[in-house]
């Protein structure tokens, strides 16, 4: 046979047929160019790349899936963990390991592993003598060993170098550090050398010829650690001073975190995006990766110097916890790291199992998967404010709906690579320079809207909480803030801050408390950009809630650099559930102008809901992973939010995370219980609330 596998005479290649199953995309870009440059000396070797990620949203890539696993020759399983996935291909693997000439299972949930066969060595056979450096791979036992990730990349270089030298079953063994070394490294020169390497060892039957003819060319290095920008002529560097400075004056600096994987495989679309939209806002950015899934390495090597940061904020674009990745997660250890750093840390997160337009235009946001493993998870450590940034394109051309713009991502070359979402990344940069501003101003000039809330309304409810005092914390606040430095009028008492809000001028505008700002009707009008959604709901501006003859009112009273507003009613009080279910539903004009006015009249630089709870993080909109359409993202903006929730009300309060931008501060509920009434006024109670 000659080198291509086929026979002499013969004009048709032997077929060698390699597929790869594996987590997500990102080396889907990597694998189409690893087969073309295959195929121009080997035309009849196909490279099957599949995700689990795209097997939810189209079953039919699934279907595919187990067929080509059920004729591949050499297989190799990577980043199946979740049970879902293994579940899915798990019998079209046991089925296909004793036909295939080779089947590699790694990184992945032991049953995978263990489906491993090259050669003579299976690994779920005890591993004996040399093949039990296997072992070595686990790493320390200890949770948050900060070396732990480097140290197994470390063995993992010096394995292949000293298996070389023993012969037998140990060369097999040395084929699977070096698939691991490949696919780590996964740049299109490693994933064409991991198929040419597998190729070269394990062709069998009909295209056993091909054995020893592939060329393998072994793992080329990278940094392990480096910092990545597009306008670098080599995209990837070891050092900070390489990175450019943007052409703006610069406001802040901030950390982002890549993954390595995603730099090497060349598919960064969607790390271009947030880049470019931070350096417009005048923001340095250093954006940073390590060669695993612990991101404490470039932390330390870039973001800190001589025990200090070098940057306002941190913005992790990974999508996977600090420390730890997608299948783990060592909260802990992030914990000390991002206390170390004492700076604001927000977990953004790419869309990898479904596609932008399917997001854009969906109702529920995040799949459920992706809210687990990119918003949940990262909460454990700390993180804030996820937002979407970017995902795939379906490929078809089909605007994606999550914003006005209407975006389209034209098709590269058969393969689907990573799209900015341009309005999501900018909106991901105002948010991070509103919390570096709030960082860097001084605390006299620091403005902040504290918002009580009135459910029901025209109860009596004003300032109501659950399991809190509001009037009296609220002046506790107001106390310590002034004593920090805040310019603060802080009343007399609990008694007058209450009077202020309550009384004021509310009866001389027929009011539930105090109106602090008139806002008139043409102005609202001219200023809302989601004006013909409300006036569907609600009618003409200003609507019928907090309006009279010249406006819309805006409840609360200024104390200084701190206003303490009223939320106002979200319209359906007799009906709330309708706020969630009902899906033509939008605030009223009161609401939309209390929160315009909080942003850009009063200019706070973060807003503080007080107390359990209102009706923001309700809106309508996605329930996770927000778009622009989403009623909650569109109020609060880009304003820093914090929010008093009560501890024994984790389930709301996490909405309130993932749907209004909050950091929670949490409070303790009273030591005690509602003793009741005796029957006799138990009765009479009942009887009262009747009439």
């Amino acid at each position: 046979m000659r080198a291509d596998g086929s026979a002499p005479g013969s004009a048709a290649p032997t077929p060698v047929r390699v597929v790869i199953v594996t987590l997500d995309n990102h080396l889907s870009g990597a694998a189409a160019r690893a087969e073309a440059t295959l195929r121009r000396s080997h035309p009849g070797l196909s490279l099957q790349f599949h995700a689990a990620a795209d097997w939810e949203a189209n079953p039919a890539s699934l279907d595919a899936c187990r067929a080509d696993i059920a004729e591949g020759d050499i297989v190799l399983a990577t980043m199946l963990f979740l049970d879902e996935h293994i579940r899915a291909v798990m019998p079209a693997l046991e089925a296909r390991r004793e036909h295939c000439d080779a089947m590699v299972g790694a990184m992945s949930d032991a049953a995978v592993v263990k489906l491993t066969r090259l050669g003579d060595y299976r690994m779920d056979k005890p591993a004996k003598g040399p093949l039990a450096l296997l072992k070595k791979l686990r790493g320390s036992s200890k949770p948050g060993t900060a070396s732990s990730g480097s140290g197994q990349m470390a063995m993992l270089k010096r394995l292949p170098k000293i298996l070389r030298f023993i012969p037998g079953t140990a060369q097999d063994v040395r084929a699977y550090f070096l698939t691991l070394q490949y696919w780590l490294a996964g740049s299109d020169e490693n994933f064409t050398n991991l198929v040419r390497n597998l190729v070269d060892r394990y062709a069998d039957g009909p295209r056993r010829a091909l054995r020893g003819t592939m060329a393998p060319a072994a793992p080329a290095d990278y940094p392990e650690l480096g910092v990545y920008h597009p306008a670098m002529t080599a995209r990837m560097s070891e050092r900070v001073a390489d990175l450019p400075l943007p052409a703006v004056p610069v406001r802040g600096t901030v950390g982002l975190l890549v993954l390595r994987s995603y730099v090497l495989g060349n598919d960064t679309g969607h790390y271009d995006g947030v880049i470019a939209a931070f350096e417009a806002r005048g923001l340095r950015v250093i954006p940073a990766f390590s060669s695993g899934l612990d991101a404490r390495p470039a932390i330390d090597a870039f973001f800190v110097r001589d025990g200090k940061p070098v940057i306002d904020a941190m913005v992790s674009l990974s999508g996977f916890s600090l420390v730890g990745g997608p299948a783990y997660n060592d909260s802990v250890a992030a914990a000390d790291a991002l206390a170390m750093l004492d700076l604001p840390y927000l977990a953004a997160h790419p869309l990898e199992f479904q596609t932008l337009q399917a997001w854009g235009k969906g109702s529920q946001g995040l799949l459920p998967l992706e809210a687990t493993m990119m918003v949940a998870i990262p909460e454990l450590d700390g993180a804030t404010v996820p937002t979407v940034f970017g995902g795939r394109s379906e490929g078809s051309g089909v605007a994606c709906t999550g914003c006005d713009r209407r975006c389209t991502f034209p098709p590269a070359e058969g393969t689907r690579i990573m799209q900015p979402c341009p309005e999501r990344a900018e909106a991901l940069a105002d948010r991070t320079l509103k919390l570096i501003a709030l960082r860097h101003a001084e605390r006299a000039t620091r403005k902040i809207a504290l918002v009580i809330f009135n459910f029901p309304p025209n109860a009596g409810a004003v300032g109501t909480a659950a399991y809190l005092a509001v009037f009296e914390s609220v002046f506790n606040t107001l106390a310590r803030l002034k004593a920090e430095g805040y310019a603060v009028d802080v009343p007399a008492s609990a008694d007058a801050l209450r009077d202020a809000i309550l009384i004021g001028n509310a009866a001389r505008f027929g009011a539930d408390a105090n109106v602090a700002v008139r806002i008139a009707t043409d102005d609202h009008v001219r200023r809302e950009p989601h004006l013909a959604e409300i006036e569907a709901q609600w009618g003409p501006a200003p609507g019928r809630s907090l309006a009279d003859a010249n406006g819309i009112q805006i409840l609360g009273a200024e104390f200084g650099n701190v206003f303490v507003g009223v939320q106002p009613p979200f319209g359906y009080e007799g009906d709330p559930m309708r706020l969630l279910f009902d899906g033509t539903f939008s605030p009223t004009h009161a609401f939309s102008a209390f929160y315009r006015w909080i942003r850009e009249d009063f200019g706070a630089h973060a807003a503080l809901h007080f107390g359990t709870h209102g009706a923001l993080e309700f809106m309508p909109g996605k329930q996770s992973g927000l778009s622009a359409t989403s009623w909650p993202d569109r109020l609060i903006g880009s304003l820093p939010n914090f929010y008093l929730y009560a501890a024994n009300n984790p389930s709301e309060g996490t909405i309130a995370k993932r749907r209004s931008n909050a950091t929670l501060i949490s409070y303790l509920t009273p030591p005690i219980a509602q003793a009741g009434l005796y029957k006799g006024l138990l009765d009479l109670k009942a009887t009262l609330d009747r009439y």
